[in-house]
């Protein structure tokens, strides 16, 4: 059996199964909590919660603990010892907004599987000679967007994306309809106004939305 073959399979299966990951940045447990319930019933079940904040690590315990459903996984993960951090907070996997060569390692010898990032396709071979396979394309908008999907699918056929970072609504069916891409990750169906004041059924309307969307 290949080097990674479990992990690859476990993240291939996160992937399918919806079409847009939400990229979350909160911090207060609370809030997160009824944020990936309303995320998960509006048929978004994959939750990447940020460590961009101090309380990030207390938002992923208490969405492990109070909604099982959620498909948890940390992102803005930089550094090594993150890794066992978010583990044992209750990640199911891990997501990099860019991959050092230490990291990469780091990852690939993790215990969680993990969802590393590239923007570039000497990256992308880097990290799929390390047994990644399905890589975070980021940041996408300002990398060459779809455009750059389309143009390594052929060169690099072994190799999936979920491209994040400048997409929204409009511009995610374009990114779905390339043939190496997974899933896309994006922001866009939680509006900061929406998320401070709590506006869940906004949140979850825009959620469904993202749901629906075709690849």
């Amino acid at each position: 059996m290949p080097r990674f073959q479990l992990k690859r399979e476990t993240i291939a299966g996160y992937a399918a199964l919806a079409p847009v990951i939400p990229v979350v940045t909160v911090d207060d447990p609370d809030r997160a909590v009824a944020l990936a319930r309303t995320l998960v019933e509006a048929g978004l079940p994959v939750v990447e919660i940020t460590l961009r904040t101090s309380s990030a690590l207390r938002c992923i315990e208490a969405v492990a603990r109070e909604v099982p459903e959620a498909v948890l996984a940390a992102g803005t993960v930089i550094r090594p010892k993150q890794i066992e951090e978010a583990a044992d907070a209750g990640a199911r996997f891990l997501v990099s907004p860019g991959t050092s060569p230490r990291m990469a390692e780091a990852l690939a010898e993790a215990a969680l599987p993990a969802m590393p990032a590239c923007a570039t396709v000497s990256e992308a071979l880097h990290l799929f000679e390390l047994g990644f396979d399905l890589l975070k394309f980021f940041p996408a908008g300002s990398s060459g967007g779809a455009a750059w999907l389309r143009a390594v699918a052929a060169p690099v056929p072994e190799v999936r994306f979920c491209p994040t970072g400048g997409l929204d609504g409009t511009s995610a069916p374009d990114y779905l309809a390339c043939p190496n891409v997974a899933c896309v990750g994006g922001s866009w169906m939680i509006p900061k106004d929406a998320l401070a004041s709590g506006d869940w059924a906004r949140i979850g309307t825009l959620a469904r939305e993202a749901a629906a969307l075709r690849r």
